[in-house]
């Protein structure tokens, strides 16, 4: 995730990169806007404290479904063990209609905001909160757990999707993603170089590395009926294109919750949803 990079659309003024590039703020070699780091403050001090949504101890839990050119829908089940080459096994995954759930069938991905640096070994200046995503099964027990990141500020709020399994798909589509300012018309763009151990012959298969070009815009705002109850959310619609083809995401954005619904336009040009259920 070292080669990305962000153009705003929006007219930006002196003012503007005198803020972002003042001792609060920089744009990464992600092309993200984060804290500066203050090398007298802890790693939760730099980059989780002034978090309002993403908060250490909160839990997130999301239903989901993807759902087929036909309309059905499917939730994703364990598959098969396969062996690894360091000796271990990893389950594999299969799709199960949601009608016919066993107790291997994973019914919710539970996000954990986590604190300090998971990645301090390899990434010492890892500048993101991180994030844990777990797979929760009908059986009680997790398919996967997952380790990634998000940036939370006054400026964005961005975050890795699930990325495990079939979600790996979801590489290949927009990032959930909001740019100050709020508001209706706010656009930007940002880009993403992507290898091909992200392919998978049941979606797609390519050879080489490609290049996401995305295109962001707050187009709306609007009133969503969800389990949390009517929630006021910035709809974020963006659309992705690279040599492999196009995928989009429309995402609702609340600021107490974040992005509390996620409806993405695959590769394949099937739909994977996401919903937010609860927050504890």
């Amino acid at each position: 995730m070292k080669s990305l990079k962000i153009l705003s659309l929006v007219v930006l003024n002196t003012s503007f990169f005198a803020q972002t590039n003042s001792e609060k703020y920089v744009v990464d070699d992600d092309g993200i806007i984060v804290e500066k780091p203050v090398t007298s403050k802890s790693y939760d001090e730099n980059y989780n404290s002034n978090n309002i949504i993403y908060t250490i101890g909160k839990k997130f839990t999301y239903s989901y479904f993807y759902q087929n050119a036909k309309g059905e829908k499917f939730l994703i089940k364990k598959g098969k063990e396969i062996l690894q080459p360091d000796g271990y096994s990893i389950a594999d995954w299969d799709f199960v209609n949601i009608d016919q759930q066993d107790n291997e069938t994973v019914k919710y991905l539970i996000l954990k905001p986590n604190s300090g640096n998971p990645f301090a070994t390899n990434l010492p200046d890892y500048n993101q909160t991180a994030i844990g995503y777990e797979y929760l099964m009908n059986n009680g027990k997790f398919l996967t757990m997952e380790m990634t990141g998000a940036v939370e500020n006054e400026k964005n709020v961005w975050i890795h999707p699930p990325r495990s399994n079939f979600f790996e798909i979801l590489e290949l589509n927009p990032f959930p993603y909001i740019k100050a300012p709020y508001q209706v018309g706010t656009k930007w763009i940002w880009s993403l170089e992507i290898g091909d151990h992200w392919s998978d012959k049941r979606w797609l298969e390519w050879k080489g590395e490609i290049e996401n070009h995305y295109i962001y815009e707050i187009t709306g705002k609007k009133s969503i009926s969800m389990k949390l109850g009517n929630l006021e959310c910035y709809v974020v619609h963006a659309k992705a294109k690279s040599r492999i083809g196009d995928t989009e995401l429309i995402s609702y954005f609340n600021p107490k919750f974040g992005f509390v619904k996620l409806e993405y336009t695959n590769i394949d040009k099937a739909k994977t949803i996401l919903e937010l259920e609860k927050v504890e």
